[in-house]
């Protein structure tokens, strides 16, 4: 690991003059960044930690429930009042990652196998930033990949809470990150189903899932619909095709203890 200044700030608002500093790297719970440091893949000339500022821990509200950007994993599960999110922040990593590990730093990163994006876009979640706002469906822009600039923190995160909602994740065990996972919402407007963990790109929905649902909230109405392997990701975990057999199995599970 190279040697690094390491800055705690006050509020958002030095947070965000830290970071103009040439190569200085926000830092949230330290659960992708750190590693990635000690592999010498990152080497940031200052990391601007993100915690400990009221502003940015907690969860308030009930619709929308409302989620600071450096609250750990283990407090969404705790305390946010969206029972499908709790349970989903439940079983992300294992005690010790949902300890540190937060729901901005996550979403920054937005690894293609993460579970939070999948609920931030299945919910149809509003990114807070300390410029501007940003609705999922523009926040996830590819693989690692979002739209952020540069600089700009994630302060809060705020969920509409809809009638009925599950995530169901195949897990990896070795990272505990989806092999394949699908957040089914259902909302008054239509349904909303994100999956992670399966296309090149990232976090994306299945709008042929979302309109028979729509029309017919029940696993029956998937049973015609059939998902393609292009653009899947393939490696020693799963094939390209395997993955796209468990998008539809997991949606129908979703969709059956949603209801």
């Amino acid at each position: 690991m190279h040697n690094f200044d390491f800055v705690k700030p006050g509020s958002v608002a030095e947070a965000a003059e830290a970071l103009k500093a040439e190569d200085a790297m926000a830092l949230g719970g330290g659960q992708t960044l750190i590693p990635t440091m000690k592999a010498r893949l990152n080497a940031p000339s200052a990391l601007v930690s993100l915690s400990g500022m009221a502003e940015m821990v907690g969860v308030s509200g009930s619709d929308p429930v409302v989620i600071g950007g450096a609250t750990t994993h283990g407090q969404v599960a705790a305390e946010a009042g969206y029972p499908a999110l709790a349970a989903l922040a439940g079983q992300i990593g294992d005690p010790a990652v949902r300890s540190r590990g937060t729901i901005g730093g996550s979403l920054a990163n937005n690894d293609p196998a993460a579970c939070y994006p999948a609920a931030a876009l299945a919910s149809g979640a509003v990114i807070k930033t300390d410029r501007r706002e940003i609705v999922a469906d523009d926040f996830f822009v590819g693989m690692f990949e979002t739209a952020l600039e540069e600089g700009e923190i994630i302060t809060s995160v705020s969920f509409p809470v809809p009638a009925k909602a599950n995530y169901q994740k195949f897990l990896q065990p070795a990272s505990r990150f989806a092999l394949v996972g699908v957040f089914v919402a259902q909302f008054d407007s239509g349904v909303r189903v994100a999956v992670t963990g399966a296309s090149e790109e990232g976090v994306h929905r299945w709008s042929a899932a979302e309109e028979a649902l729509s029309a017919n909230f029940s696993a029956e109405a998937l049973e015609g619909l059939s998902v393609a392997s292009d653009g899947l990701m393939s490696d020693l975990h799963g094939s390209a095709e395997y993955r796209a057999h468990l998008v539809k199995v997991m949606t129908g599970r979703a969709v059956r203890a949603a209801g």
